[in-house]
């Protein structure tokens, strides 16, 4: 009798508790989420965040704060999202190579992995471009560049050490023996300005970033980093069909939670963002931007992860590592 009665008290118990998920569950969100951003404002991830986010909001019913929390190559930003509560109330920007180089780099000595992190959705794919000075007398094409920058040191902006701007930096020293010498930022905003203003002598950063001042002459894109041209600047050229292979790079961003968020809340965020991502007017105004949106969410996402982590690993020489 009294094991009867133990079951029937622990029936009860586990009742209540899932209807309490179950209640808990169906009313979520009930109050606005915040959003880690890992780079300063005004930088391609806040930008394409804050086009992306009303969308979102109207398909969760909340709203949805930006947190710009910038440095140590996005760490201080993914350090706090790593630590924030998992009750569905924090979110993040994740941004790749910086995530996975700051968690691989030995130095750093980071017990986290892509495991540590519920991945939401990627949202962009931004490939890589080389920028110079709109006044720039030196060189005027990537040719003249490298010749250059064979003979003399030149300073070049990145927005982070081991982010995919310095990865690609490293590969141009290492393929075609130019010698440029990194000069880190906190973000795309900074960066830009750093070109801009002449406080360096070459930008490795992306196309989401400079494609409008390179169409507005503000400053010159001289290559493109990518497999093929951009469709959003057409008229630069890539690195492969200058004749300088070997040196591909681009950055994804996308969103992610604290481990161990409640599967039902995980699956609401993916629908709510994946509709934000696939809106018309986010849409429309991501490509006036030159901001390639790429949606990944569930084992597309983890595998293309997975496939940088690669990457990663084989350049553990060129880094240093």
């Amino acid at each position: 009798m009294r094991t009867l009665k133990a079951i029937s008290l622990l029936s009860c118990i586990s009742l209540s508790a899932m209807l309490a998920t179950s209640s808990w569950a169906d009313t979520y969100p009930e109050r606005p989420i915040s959003t880690i951003i890992s780079f300063g404002a005004g930088g391609n991830t806040d930008v394409g965040a804050r086009i992306l986010f009303p969308a979102v909001e109207r398909e969760l019913g909340v709203p949805l704060n930006i947190i710009n929390r910038p440095g140590g190559g996005g760490w201080v930003g993914w350090t706090q999202l790593l630590n924030a509560s998992n009750d569905g109330y924090t979110l993040g920007y994740i941004n790749t190579p910086n995530l996975i180089t700051g968690y691989m780099d030995p130095q750093y000595s980071r017990n986290i992995d892509l495991d540590d992190f519920e991945l939401i959705a990627n949202h962009v794919t931004d490939y890589g471009v080389i920028s110079i000075n709109k006044d720039e007398t030196r060189f005027s094409n990537i040719e003249e560049l490298v010749s250059y920058a064979q003979s003399n040191m030149l300073t070049a902006s990145t927005t982070g050490a081991n982010g995919d701007d310095h990865i690609a930096m490293l590969k141009m020293n290492h393929h075609y023996n130019t010698q440029f010498v990194p000069v880190h930022t906190t973000g795309t905003a900074e960066q830009r300005a750093a070109i801009l203003g002449g406080h360096v002598d070459v930008n490795f950063s992306n196309v989401g970033d400079t494609n409008i001042a390179h169409r507005n002459g503000d400053l010159k894109i001289i290559a493109v980093m990518a497999p093929e041209r951009s469709e959003f600047i057409p008229d630069v050229p890539t690195l492969e069909e200058l004749g300088y292979s070997g040196v591909i790079s681009w950055s994804a961003r996308g969103i992610a939670a604290p481990k161990g968020i409640d599967p039902v809340q995980l699956e609401q965020l993916q629908e709510a963002f994946v509709k934000g991502m696939q809106d018309p007017e986010h849409l429309a105004k991501m490509e006036e931007m030159g901001l390639m949106v790429d949606i990944r969410t569930g084992d597309a996402y983890r595998e293309m992860l997975e496939e940088e982590e690669q990457g990663v690993r084989s350049l553990e020489n060129l880094l240093g590592w």
